[in-house]
């Protein structure tokens, strides 16, 4: 039986999708100043011309990042919207996996640098928008429809995501998972008047 081979545009996109997932893993290993199109080139196994075809400069590169990372953190909050059926407790324990990890250091690297870079600040704001919707759809789903109807729902769902923006900065020092049980017991508390 012969392999069906790839096409030009198969192996074109297979190429760009090696790029992003070695900037990704550099931008957590590394942080954003030790990401360079060299490292990124070398952990993807690409030649140089192959990483300047795909991307022109650094920029393009994390602005491409950018808006992968966007991507990856949409499929994993969707994902844990489809598991129906959870208690609060569960679903903000789900949620709180979906907000951390690489995907989401990754994330945070890129926004730090966004403080001083404009043209990635520019490309960061639209792809964080669509994860802040699918983070309201999230909730939505996991509190019902009392809690959507209430007129703070957005208030609501901006501090949990800011919460676990904390809560991930945090642990790079301290990896303390019944404080951070603790901590969003009493924003369930606070937020939804009972505890999770």
């Amino acid at each position: 039986m012969s392999a069906t081979r790839r096409t030009q545009r198969q192996r074109r996109e297979e190429t760009r999708q090696r790029l992003l997932d070695a900037t990704i893993d550099c931008l957590v290993e590394h942080g954003f100043a030790g990401t360079t199109t060299q490292r990124v080139q070398e952990r993807a196994g690409i030649s140089r011309g192959a990483l300047l075809h795909h991307f022109a400069s650094k920029a393009d590169l994390l602005t491409a990042a950018t808006h992968h990372v966007a991507e990856l953190r949409l499929a994993r909050l969707h994902e844990e919207a489809d598991t129906g059926g959870r208690t609060r407790a569960e679903g903000l324990a789900l949620l709180r996996n979906a907000m951390s990890g690489p995907h989401f250091l990754a994330g945070l690297e890129l926004w730090l640098a966004a403080r001083t870079d404009p043209h990635l600040k520019a490309a960061l704001l639209p792809a964080e928008r669509e994860v802040g919707a699918a983070q309201r759809e999230v909730l939505a789903k996991l509190f019902g429809p009392e809690v959507t109807a209430r007129e703070d729902f957005a208030l609501l769902c901006e501090s949990l995501l800011v919460l676990h923006r904390g809560l991930a900065l945090t642990s790079v020092l301290r990896d303390d998972p019944e404080f951070e049980d603790r901590l969003l017991g009493l924003w369930a508390d606070r937020f939804l008047g009972t505890a999770p």
